[in-house]
């Protein structure tokens, strides 16, 4: 973990991948399009955002869930990121 608690973004992807993997007994890659490939069906990309928003206390909503910010663990790891800084800046500030 890094400072203030924010996971990096490598610690991040080497946890998504672990939480795919062990939901689809498929060894995955940070930068493969998930949709394209076959791993994430549209009932699975639910439980995906239900795990991201228990494991790192962030809420995604709106614009956050479109299919883009879901495509790959890596982008998956920078939304992760991007709301978890936002929600420290809206504290601090």
């Amino acid at each position: 973990m890094t400072a203030g608690n924010i996971p990096s973004t490598d610690d991040l992807e080497k946890e998504l991948l672990g939480f795919l993997e062990g939901h689809t007994g498929t060894p995955w890659e940070s930068e493969t399009d998930l949709f394209r490939a076959g791993g994430l069906s549209s009932l699975f990309a639910m439980q995906l955002v239900v795990h991201l928003e228990k494991s790192y206390a962030i809420a995604i909503r709106g614009a956050d869930l479109r299919l883009d910010n879901f495509r790959t663990v890596r982008q998956m790891a920078q939304l992760v990121g991007r709301l978890r800084q936002s929600d420290t800046e809206a504290l601090d500030g």
